[in-house]
């Protein structure tokens, strides 16, 4: 629980114990100990008999009295430290709760800690009690309040992030690629998704878990599901060279469409089951659920590692270095991005070792939602920032994309002499092409290829960007001189 300082609120924080009043026959009077304290405190409950006893002693009853451990006026109350009072960082309170006629035991909390009801019927072999832990902001569990302003500084960030993408997307709207489509609506999906996500804190905030917050839970775990597919779906066809190095998936897009559904079924049956479902009523059934859904991340993972490797080994060979310096990036944010969660996981791994330990949930209490949830939606923003950043609405979208670069290398080109090149001229002439002829230029010059018919092919066998013949046709603001030069080259008489 947190202090009233911590998160500040209307309601001064209490934790308030309310038996269930019993009905005894006769003049009996069942008697249950109660004892409420804060985890710092546990070692002043109870008290050990002897130096080389195996367990403390805890209940106020009549051996204990004989003993010498409690006074007979504490009868079933917890047994405490003598010291308890002085050495106590927070207070420490036990009451023999009489069942007949129960009275609500209030209990205030001043500072921030892991607090602890703990009963024990004394004479009463079957009790009722209901245990309320009420914080200053709300109804919200104190484990979970920090998702509240979490999930809602997410909404900002995406906001942000979606007004930059929309200014740059209204700006060079007439030169959008499709690829650009899909990053817009996946940006306004997360800003849904977060700000439904908050929107159910807040809520189970202010009213507590009714039934319109548990139909809430549901909605955000379907939007959970459809968020890691359409995720999965756009790093897939990012990956493979849609919009940029191919204008057109063809067929597999539908197959891409089609395992992004099947994840997304998949993923709500799963998230439906683990709100339904407790882990101990989890049976062998369970992996009927669990192993559909692991196959298609499986397969994405698998395909999208892939796809990635042929885009950049093509654009490679092509010679294409700007494009190919772009998803090389995203093959670095990738690769840091699995490290990241990998890290992670392995330091948690070595944290959860000491799970056993009774000071592991107290310790631990405040963190556990990051460590659950918090960084993995972390990671994500980062990721689709920078998928963002790198595919950003500019004035040369489809320039860029339609376009193949220069290739700046030597290969396959070496300056030879001139009588060399002669040699090639000679062997295009018709008295060369004959076997014939001493080297002599032809007074007829070769005709000229039209590049048009060098188009290069698309990965996909069709033509991404081709030179047209205007590049062969002399400039009307040509100088005589150039003119006489090109006329005694080519030996063409004017």
């Amino acid at each position: 629980m947190y202090s009233k300082s911590s998160w500040g609120g209307d309601v001064d924080p209490f934790i308030l114990t309310t038996f269930t009043k019993a009905t005894p026959e006769g003049d009996e009077d069942p008697l249950v100990s109660l004892v409420i304290f804060e985890w710092k405190d546990e070692d002043l409950v109870g008290i050990w008999p002897s130096e080389d006893a195996a367990k403390k002693a805890f209940i106020c009853d009549d051996n204990s009295v004989k003993s010498n451990f409690c006074d007979s006026s504490q009868m079933g109350e917890f047994i405490l430290s003598p010291n308890a009072s002085e050495a106590s960082k927070n207070p420490v309170i036990t009451q023999s709760v009489h069942l007949k006629d129960p009275q609500p035991v209030n209990y205030p909390v001043k500072r921030t800690g892991y607090y602890c009801v703990g009963t024990w019927g004394l004479s009463a072999p079957e009790y009722k009690a209901v245990v309320e832990f009420r914080n200053a902001f709300g109804e919200l569990q104190a484990a979970q309040i920090a998702k509240l302003p979490f999930y809602g500084g997410l909404t900002i960030v995406y906001a942000v992030l979606g007004i930059f993408w929309g200014f740059l997307y209204v700006q060079n709207r007439h030169d959008i690629l499709p690829v650009q489509n899909y990053i817009t609506a996946i940006i306004v999906f997360l800003i849904v998704e977060q700000l439904m996500t908050w929107g159910f804190y807040d809520y189970s905030n202010n009213h507590g878990n009714n039934a319109l917050s548990k139909f809430l839970m549901i909605v955000v775990a379907i939007l959970n599901a459809g968020r890691n597919s359409f995720s999965f779906f756009l790093l897939l066809i990012v990956c493979m060279g849609y919009g940029v190095v191919k204008p057109s998936l063809g067929k597999t897009m539908w197959y891409v469409r089609i395992l992004a559904l099947c994840h997304f079924v998949f993923g709500v049956i799963y998230a439906v089951a683990s709100l339904t479902i407790a882990p101990e009523n989890a049976g062998p059934l369970v992996l009927l659920v669990i192993l559909p859904l692991a196959a298609t991340l499986t397969a994405f993972y698998v395909w999208t590692l892939n796809s990635l490797n042929l885009t950049m080994k093509d654009l490679l060979e092509r010679k294409q270095s700007v494009k190919a310096m772009m998803y090389k990036k995203l093959w670095w944010c990738i690769l840091g991005s699995i490290v990241v969660i990998f890290g992670f996981f392995f330091l948690n791994s070595f944290t959860f070792a000491g799970r056993s330990n009774p000071d592991f949930v107290p310790n631990h209490w405040k963190t556990r939602w990051f460590v659950l949830d918090g960084w993995l939606n972390l990671v994500y923003l980062v990721d689709i920032a920078y998928v963002a950043y790198l595919w950003r609405p500019t004035a040369n979208n489809r320039r860029f994309a339609m376009s193949d670069e220069l290739a700046q290398d030597d290969e396959g080109f070496e300056i030879a002499s001139f009588g060399g090149s002669l040699d090639e001229e000679d062997a295009r002439s018709p008295d060369g092409m004959h076997g014939g002829g001493n080297g002599s230029l032809s007074p007829i010059p070769p005709k000229p290829m039209n590049d048009s018919h060098l188009s290069r092919q698309s990965l996909d066998g069709e033509t991404i960007f081709a030179v047209g013949e205007d590049a062969d046709k002399w400039s009307d603001d040509e100088s005589p001189r150039d003119s006489a030069e090109r006329t005694r080259l080519t030996g063409k008489d004017q």
